[in-house]
């Protein structure tokens, strides 16, 4: 009897690797990857900038649950999820239900290296440093319902890959 595939769920604060450790599963285990942000931006037809000055917080949020919902519906997909995904309680139920939860972390110093000023990151508006501890300090508990937290800061991606390998494969 086989075993049923299961997605893999990658959440965490921006910076922490996500879309970059997304893309090595996907190719270690043949799994398709899904960025939820990206299919945000496709059904939107505008940017997570754009939607969010435009439609605001709220709407990006809708937007963000009912793609969520419909990208874990596939099954076999490495899901790279956006930092505020884990915010609304039916979010963390459908991820804990449909997959393997995987949330990565990284020290504070090592997000604000990795993301830098990125003009891409509404949440960063006004000064990437402050906004990222802010951040850091507002969602602290927010990932810890994951089945499983890695710390990235420091590791390659091949570490981070081969660390959650060996928790999906059980």
């Amino acid at each position: 009897m086989h075993k049923p595939i299961k997605n893999i769920v990658l959440i965490g604060m921006m910076g922490t690797g996500k879309s970059t450790v997304g893309a090595s599963l996907a190719i270690k285990t043949g799994l398709k990857l899904v960025d939820l942000d990206q299919r945000i931006v496709e059904k939107a037809g505008l940017t997570i900038p754009e939607i969010f000055r435009e439609k605001g917080e709220a709407s990006f949020r809708d937007m963000e649950a009912s793609i969520l919902d419909s990208a874990l519906e596939e099954k076999g997909v490495v899901l790279a999820t956006g930092g505020g995904v884990v915010l609304r309680e039916e979010n963390r139920r459908v991820m804990l239900d449909k997959g393997l939860v995987i949330a990565l972390k990284a020290a504070p110093e090592e997000i604000v290296t990795r993301v830098g000023e990125d003009d891409n990151r509404p949440l960063l508006a006004g000064g990437a440093r402050e906004r990222i501890m802010k951040l850091l300090e507002e969602r602290k508990h927010a990932y810890d319902f994951a089945h499983y937290m890695i710390d990235t800061t420091g590791k390659s991606v091949e570490q981070v890959t081969a660390d959650i390998l060996t928790h999906y494969r059980g």
